[in-house]
């Protein structure tokens, strides 16, 4: 019989595990399934792009694996089983459950509203492509001179900020920081930043903390009120409680506990990989949710899984994280070096140079996904029918 591994999303993370899976592991002797709510691959990183009113063209996962081996299933993940090595899904084909002999959860995150009032009713956010797709609409909608008001000062907040600046000059774009405006910069890559919010006309509320969010205006902790036509949600991401729910341990904040292989500490059965797994670094700290840690956990987990599966030694790739890569609209960037502390190195890139960086960035990762079986032998590949893509679409 045939081992059946499952992986639970095709983000940047599982979706590159499942094209690795399927080019190193024999067909003869495996089955790989993807679970996917989505038909189409949904770039994460350019979802505020999205918002903005760029047109972007998502591939078609039915088409990404085409040939691969991997079977698609439409579906969305409701609950797991580790027990019983069953998933529970929900889809076009009713309600079903698959069984695993291996499960890579991959399931990534959605924007964390903190348990504040009015988050959930009043702001929008570009976590997922249905949530951006509704801001691109009332984007659009809204009138020049309107204000959008950017709640988070991490890199979604600012990349958020900048791109909507550049894109609509008509609006009046403003950013709500809890504390100083890149305070986890170096000086030089902090003056860097501060110049392009001036020379895109981003207006920064700095120690503003926002306790809840109105359909016209947000509260701060100290009473202010804060007008905004729009208010974009960018104050952190969460993961789903499917895990924790399952009986997997997890952390407080409900990722999964995973060893340095990315196997689940509680069940053996199970690995985790990109904003769902807790994984520790090589400097000792909790990898941050990233389309990079995404790369580096989805490494070791299927580095682990083919080496269990063949016989062989577990590898331990490399879990470093080198840095922050900032788009501060499309022409301009900062590339933050961090220290094994995580702390802010003094060297740092910026501008065109820094942009074009991180516009190659992207184009790999897309060509990645495009191609998840890259240097397999013809030979080795096998149509396997997947369901028709309904559903899919480009974004324009």
């Amino acid at each position: 019989m045939k081992h059946r591994i499952v992986v639970l999303g095709a983000g940047y993370a599982g979706a590159f595990a499942a094209g690795n899976l399927a080019r190193r592991l024999s067909p003869a002797d495996t089955e790989i399934t993807v679970v996917n709510a989505e038909p189409d691959f949904v770039e994460r990183m350019r979802l505020h792009q999205l918002a903005a009113g760029r047109d972007l063209t998502f591939r078609g996962l039915a088409d990404v694996f085409a040939g691969t081996g991997v079977r698609l299933r439409l579906a969305r993940v409701t609950g797991i089983a580790p027990a019983r090595r069953t998933v529970a899904v929900t889809g076009e084909d009713g309600d079903g459950e698959l069984g695993y002999d291996t499960l890579l959860y991959a399931l990534g995150s959605s924007v964390a509203h903190h348990g504040l009032p009015g988050v959930a009713e009043h702001a929008f956010h570009v976590t997922g492509l249905a949530s951006a797709l509704r801001l691109r609409e009332r984007l659009a909608a809204l009138g020049s001179g309107g204000t959008v008001l950017v709640v988070g000062e991490g890199l979604t907040g600012i990349e958020t900020a900048t791109e909507f600046a550049e894109s609509r000059p008509d609006l009046s774009v403003e950013l709500a920081a809890r504390g100083e405006l890149g305070a986890w910069l170096s000086p030089k890559a902090r003056r860097h930043l501060r110049r392009a919010f001036d020379r895109l006309g981003v207006t920064v509320h700095e120690h503003t903390e926002v306790e809840a969010v109105e359909a016209t205006h947000v509260v701060a902790v100290d009473g202010t009120s804060v007008p905004a036509d729009v208010t974009v949600w960018a104050a952190g991401f969460a993961v789903h409680p499917i895990a924790a729910a399952g009986g997997l341990e997890v952390s407080g904040a409900g990722r999964i506990l995973v060893d340095r292989t990315m196997r689940s500490v509680s069940h053996p059965d199970v690995y985790a990989a990109g904003d769902c797994a807790h994984a520790i670094g090589d400097n000792g700290r909790p990898l941050p949710m990233s389309c990079a840690s995404a790369g580096f956990t989805n490494m070791q987990a299927t580095a682990a899984i083919i080496a269990r599966l063949t016989g062989g030694e577990v590898p331990a790739t490399g879990l470093k994280y080198y840095g922050n890569h900032i788009s501060l609209g499309r022409r301009d960037a900062i590339f933050q070096m961090v220290d094994d502390d995580a702390r802010a190195k003094s060297w740092y890139l910026g501008g065109r140079t820094a942009a074009r960086l991180k516009s190659g960035v992207l184009e790999g990762a897309g060509f990645g996904i495009a191609h998840p079986t890259f240097g397999m032998p013809k030979r080795k590949r096998r149509l396997v029918t997947a369901p028709d893509r309904a559903g899919a679409r480009a974004a324009a």
